[in-house]
């Protein structure tokens, strides 16, 4: 088994992105001498088999990132997956089940359990987001107030709870502030210097806070793409008749699980929220040694 072949089946995740976080967990966790507890206690040529258990429902996410750790640690452990990131899992189901050395599966445990517990938590609030948009087109996407270092596993578990990406970093789009249009004298210049400096393929948004500010880039046809900062509903409402499809609208700041369903009612295309990963709660999974 691959840890390709456990990734929710239309999001991407590099396996370089896999590695690099694998690697960096097992040297946070082993540090110069390894695990010396299982060491001093366990004898080496001991085997165990174990089950990774959901101990509630929800949707899991992290699964390669779980057997990836495993296989780094020991050639000769082998795993058995019962669930595949992005499905829904109920409480006490088996998601995953292990048999090899004892020690590197007592070594493993908790950086594999730590990665499954975050992703999944993470799928699983944005699964709820998007429960609230049935019915309308909305898409519900994250931001980049992800954990330092894992923003390429949280994005990817905003996919797997059924959630859509925004710009990954500061490079693979234009998002022009408050501050940026502060500092570059208003809506019209900052939005003429972005368009003489872009490359064709790189789209434009802009963050307005009145209805007023959504004119002037709708006048000025530059925009791709027009945040709307923390409206209230008849102010979205308002934006979506005012834009008439011409830019694409994003409702951000106050997207909550109680707001969600009446900021896609308005009609704007995306609603994004920070909350997805800054807030998701840790998901409960737990690593048992079958007797």
């Amino acid at each position: 088994m691959t840890p390709a072949s456990l990734l929710q089946h239309d999001a991407f995740l590099s396996p370089l992105a896999i590695d690099e976080a694998v690697q960096r967990a097992l040297d946070e966790d082993l540090g110069r001498a390894g695990d010396i507890t299982s060491i001093a206690t366990i004898p080496e040529s001991t085997h165990v088999h174990a089950i990774m258990v959901a101990r509630q429902s929800g949707v899991i996410a992290g699964l390669p990132l779980a057997v990836a750790i495993f296989q780094k640690l020991s050639p000769d452990i082998s795993i058995e997956a019962h669930a595949r990131d992005g499905g829904a899992v109920a409480a006490g189901v088996r998601v995953l089940s292990i048999s090899g050395p004892a020690r590197a599966v007592l070594s493993g445990e908790r950086a594999a359990l730590n990665f499954v517990g975050r992703l999944s938590g993470v799928a699983t609030l944005t699964a709820e987001y998007v429960r609230h948009t049935a019915g309308t087109k909305m898409r519900i996407c994250c931001t980049r107030k992800t954990t330092p270092g894992l923003r390429a596993l949280e994005k990817y578990a905003v996919r797997c709870g059924g959630g859509f990406n925004h710009r990954f970093g500061l490079d693979d789009a234009i998002l022009i502030k408050d501050n940026h249009i502060a500092v570059a004298g208003g809506i019209r210049p900052v939005l003429q210097r972005a368009r003489s400096h872009i490359g064709h393929l790189v789209k434009i948004e802009i963050e307005v806070d009145t209805l007023a500010q959504l004119r002037e880039v709708l006048d000025t046809g530059t925009a791709d793409v027009v945040l709307l900062d923390n409206m209230d509903i008849a102010a979205l409402t308002e934006a979506v008749k005012l834009a008439k499809g011409r830019v694409v609208l994003e409702a951000s700041g106050g997207v909550t699980q109680d707001s969600i369903a009446r900021i896609a009612s308005t009609g704007v295309d995306y609603a994004s929220a920070g909350a997805l990963t800054h807030s998701a709660p840790n998901f409960d999974v737990a690593l048992d040694i079958a007797s």
